[in-house]
């Protein structure tokens, strides 16, 4: 069942309905401009019929491609809940989660669901008093996470600089939203980095399969995540995605590695870096910095500086760009 996500107790009504009565619920971005809802909903019917258990069809943010339909069942979204809220320590009686994301995407769907699930009360007024909340790293920059008990932050961010109530998590559309809390592996979910360093995760709140049909996890239940990165004494630390890696004069950069660094200069307020074509390098290095005075913008020296004094010299940018603002999808996700 194709549902109109609008931010509100009726759209919590409705899901809770469908439930009842058995369905699935496909949550469609009423944000989207018509042809694109159109085309979004004609690409979730082609599949099989969702079987007995099956809870929610949440399409991936289609970033490099088209966009697929995730199928979650109850199952996994219980035994996700249940262990977000043993991280959280999260009290129904005194707990109040907002719902402060588009509904449409599994970060602010998975409020949703676990304030549904935990009987947590849920409110979508930022002026509540909620103590939990969600959030993309561009909201985390413009409002007080002082007022939470707990924000959720995903995504690439300057973690260095965060209150000490913001937790950096990691997870997919596929696995049902955050597995990973600062580094650690929620209770039953396991992480492993191949020889590769692309990341892979087992437990039980992955998907069943895409709306196609198509299982992507292999034999064993491991799920390729596409994400590079490392375990280390059980600590999950995520390089990027592995399309995301530049390889300039034969050396491997990884964008997430030098982000935060550029982010930690005083004169930036936004950083993000990107690898384009170059005849001698193969790729070059490029910084794209939103600066806090669009007047005095940093040199690319002091930045390249910054980044020698932590990382290996190729990881320095050799380009600048100066921008107002940085790329991103409608879900807030950076986008190279």
């Amino acid at each position: 069942m194709a549902v109109d996500a609008v931010p509100g107790l009726r759209f919590v009504e409705g899901l809770r309905r469908a439930w009842n009565a058995g369905d699935a619920v496909f949550p469609v971005d009423p944000r989207l401009p018509p042809p694109a809802r159109a085309a979004l909903v004609a690409a979730m019917r082609p599949g099989d019929a969702v079987q007995p258990g099956d809870a929610l069809v949440v399409a991936t943010s289609g970033s490099t491609g088209a966009p697929k339909g995730v199928v979650l069942t109850h199952d996994a979204l219980a035994l996700s809940t249940a262990a977000v809220s043993k991280r959280l320590g999260v009290d129904p009686a005194t707990d109040l989660w907002l719902a402060g994301l588009p509904l449409g995407h599994i970060g602010g769907l998975g409020v949703v669901v676990r304030a549904m699930l935990s009987a947590t009360p849920l409110t979508f007024d930022p002026a509540a008093g909620a103590t939990l909340t969600s959030m993309v790293a561009t909201q985390l920059e413009r409002q007080d996470p002082g007022r939470f008990r707990v924000v959720l932050v995903g995504g690439s961010a300057d973690w260095r600089r965060r209150p000490a109530n913001v937790v950096h998590t990691y997870g997919l559309t596929e696995t049902g939203g955050g597995i990973v809390y600062d580094g650690i592996a929620l209770d039953g979910v396991e992480v492993r980095a191949d020889s590769e360093d692309q990341l892979w995760v087992r437990g039980p709140t992955t998907l069943r399969c895409y709306r196609d049909g198509v299982d992507p996890k292999d034999a064993d239940g491991w799920l390729p995540t596409g994400d590079v990165g490392a375990v280390v004494d059980g600590v999950v630390s995520v390089f990027g995605r592995a399309d995301d890696r530049i390889v300039t004069g034969g050396e491997k950069v990884w964008p997430g590695q030098v982000e935060p660094i550029l982010a930690a200069h005083p004169a930036v307020a936004e950083a993000m870096v990107v690898g384009r074509l170059d005849d001698e390098w193969g790729q070059r290095v490029v910084a794209l910095i939103v600066p806090v005075d669009a007047v005095r913008p940093p040199a690319l020296d002091e930045l390249r500086e910054l980044v020698r004094a932590v990382l290996p010299a190729w990881c320095a940018p050799k380009q600048l760009e100066v921008v107002s603002a940085l790329p991103r999808t409608a879900s807030g996700k950076r986008r190279r």
